[in-house]
């Protein structure tokens, strides 16, 4: 029984994604009602598999006595697993209407589909060699969705977004073998499974080698200098680059080397060294980086693109401060990204699908003819900027307090990092919101705002839930903070 709940939420969608390729149906309502059955289906079998069951090893083969496929729901797996189905069903909904005028929409939602089991996959793996598998599935599965407009900007995008995760997957990949020949086992054990034994004489070796995994694992996760990928493929519909920059692929990376540090090389082998230090230093200068990115970008959807890279290093800088208050800290931003970040790509697919205006400039008193696309958006910008008590501040401070804790002073630097990223911040996510709401004094041509107005409640109804899911995380934190320092000490 054990066995067939852990695994159904990952084979169920794909294999009912995969059959609804070829499927055409007779209209979008008799699509809705399937695609929303499955991923509603597919929700209460994870849910089971997290809360319902006792956790337990499941090994559904093995190739010899170390590799095998495994799944196991740990803590780690509980965060990921739940953030998942929770945003997963919140954009189906929104892409419904969204995907209306794209095209093509049989295919989009097959795809979509079973991207969800293997994002599920991923969050469920017992050992490096699930996780790697449907790490590089990922890929794959998502590959079509980032090139559905199947234009010219389309294909460039899904050309580049193929290079920089085949380069990563093989970085991670030298990481797995090392893991393999080094470790006791491939299984995630929290403290790491390195054979000590084996070690001796090998360390620095093998913290190159960890480095080379994380920087592997750190494409996804947009750390620099790999990072390029991530705002050509905001040229993918919104509903995509929403999960693409909130849930599936860049918090994929993000777990991914959460395991490899926590779950594989360990952080006592890590702690205080060089190779510490280096991922240290990456995810400071990706913080401040993608907040300059942002704050010159124009393009609303890439302005935001460019937001999700620094925002993906506060996590992972928390995460590299190998302690227990660091990686709950991390947990406690990637949840609160998820949210922050889906609504915002969310109230700018809004804007594109009712007004097809894309860029700052063209939005000038937009906020009047759509306050709750706006209004959704100013809750979870301000949130983002981090001022109190909205859910941004309490994950900064989590992530500040922790970094002073570690005495150590590459660390502070990651402090300046995010101190110099609140001040981009609150300028790349305040100037969109000025323009909205105070537009200047200036004579707009006959019609400028004929367009202008929110769209149905396919797509407002999940601006307003995350935006009240933001403000409630924000201002009643205990809970969470709570379950994710238990999470980050390995008592869950």
């Amino acid at each position: 029984m054990n066995t067939i709940a852990t695994i159904l939420p990952v084979i169920f969608p794909i294999i009912a994604g995969a059959a609804l390729l070829p499927v055409k149906f007779e209209n979008r309502k008799q699509r809705e009602k399937w695609i929303l059955t499955i991923t509603v289906i597919n929700t209460i079998f994870a849910f089971y598999a997290i809360y319902g069951m006792d956790a337990q090893m499941v090994h559904l083969f093995s190739f010899n006595d170390k590799l095998s496929l495994s799944f196991h729901i740990d803590g780690m797996s509980r965060v990921f697993g739940t953030m998942v189905p929770i945003l997963w069903i919140i954009t189906v909904v929104y892409a419904f209407e969204y995907m209306s005028h794209e095209g093509r929409e049989d295919t989009f939602f097959a795809f979509f589909i079973m991207t969800y089991g293997v994002v599920m996959g991923i969050a469920f793996s017992g050992n490096f060699l699930t996780m790697y598998l449907f790490y590089e599935f990922l890929t794959l599965a998502t590959l079509p969705l980032v090139m559905h407009g199947n234009d010219d900007k389309a294909r460039h995008a899904g050309k580049m977004y193929i290079f920089y995760m085949m380069f990563g997957a093989a970085l991670a990949f030298i990481g797995f073998m090392f893991i393999y020949v080094y470790g006791t086992s491939i299984e995630f054990v929290y403290g790491g499974v390195l054979n000590q034994a084996s070690i001796e004489g090998q360390e620095n070796t093998l913290r190159l080698i960890f480095v080379m995994a994380f920087f592997g694992f750190g494409v996804k996760a947009a750390v620099f200098p790999f990072y390029r990928w991530l705002p050509k493929a905001s040229i993918a519909p919104t509903p995509v680059t929403a999960l693409l920059h909130a849930v599936a692929v860049v918090k994929s990376g993000v777990f991914a080397i959460i395991r490899l540090i926590y779950f594989s090389f360990g952080t006592s082998f890590l702690i205080g060294t060089w190779a510490q230090n280096i991922i240290l230093i990456a995810a400071a200068i990706s913080i401040v980086l993608g907040s300059t990115l942002a704050l010159r970008t124009p393009h609303i959807k890439r302005r935001f693109a460019y937001s999700t890279l620094s925002n993906l290093s506060y996590i992972i800088f928390g995460v590299a401060l190998m302690t227990p208050a660091g990686l709950g800290a991390g947990l406690l931003h990637m949840i609160y990204h998820a949210v922050i970040k889906i609504t915002l790509f969310f109230a700018a697919g809004a804007i594109l699908y009712k007004t097809h205006r894309e860029y700052l400039y063209e939005i000038e008193g937009f906020a009047k003819y759509m306050p709750i696309t706006f209004f959704s958006m100013a809750v979870v910008g301000i949130s983002l900027i981090g001022i109190p008590p909205f859910a941004g501040f309490n994950s900064k401070w989590a992530l500040a307090t922790a970094a002073v804790a570690t005495e150590n002073p590459v660390a502070y630097i990651g402090i300046v990092a995010l101190v110099i990223s609140g001040l981009l911040t609150a300028l790349y996510i305040g100037y969109v919101l000025v323009r909205a709401y105070f537009p200047r004094d200036k004579a707009y041509a006959e019609g400028y705002y004929d367009n202008v107005s929110e769209p149905n409640k396919y797509m407002t109804l999940p601006l307003v839930i995350l935006a009240v899911i933001a403000l409630i995380m924000g201002i009643y934190p205990a809970p969470l903070i709570q379950v994710f320092e238990m999470v980050a000490m390995g008592l869950l």
